[in-house]
């Protein structure tokens, strides 16, 4: 069974920094892409970043472009993503997700297939 488990969320100041950690067990796919998505309280979930597990090319969503990083850790089975200069309005749920079925960098949440339980990010003014 595959489980994707997130850490690293908190409460921070705006323009502050975290650092979140998704951790990959159970995997039986080994070509595939993982990616970050938010979901602030009654907005749509939305892309934050994602990477290519296999060549490491990453994508990111022009709003955060500039202020996140996502890497990997393969003997880790681990992504992570490092968000600078952090702003209120950057509050959510951040979501850690693995899509098997490509092997590229994508913003489609329709091509992941497994998602972790969250981990809340609130940035005070």
């Amino acid at each position: 069974q595959v489980r994707l488990i997130e850490s690293g969320g908190g409460l921070v100041q705006a323009g502050g920094s975290l650092r979140l950690s998704c951790v990959v067990s159970g995997r039986t796919f080994s070509s595939y892409a993982m990616g970050w998505f938010r979901q602030a309280p009654g907005k749509d979930r939305e892309f934050v970043a994602s990477i290519s597990w296999s060549n490491g090319m990453t994508y990111y969503a022009d709003s955060m472009k500039g202020r996140v990083t996502m890497s990997r850790d393969n003997a880790k089975d681990s992504v992570f993503l490092v968000m600078n200069s952090l702003k209120p309005e950057d509050t959510a749920v951040y979501y850690c997700a693995a899509a098997p079925q490509i092997n590229y960098a994508s913003n489609m949440a329709s091509k992941y297939d497994y998602w972790g339980q969250g981990t809340q990010v609130t940035v005070s003014s």
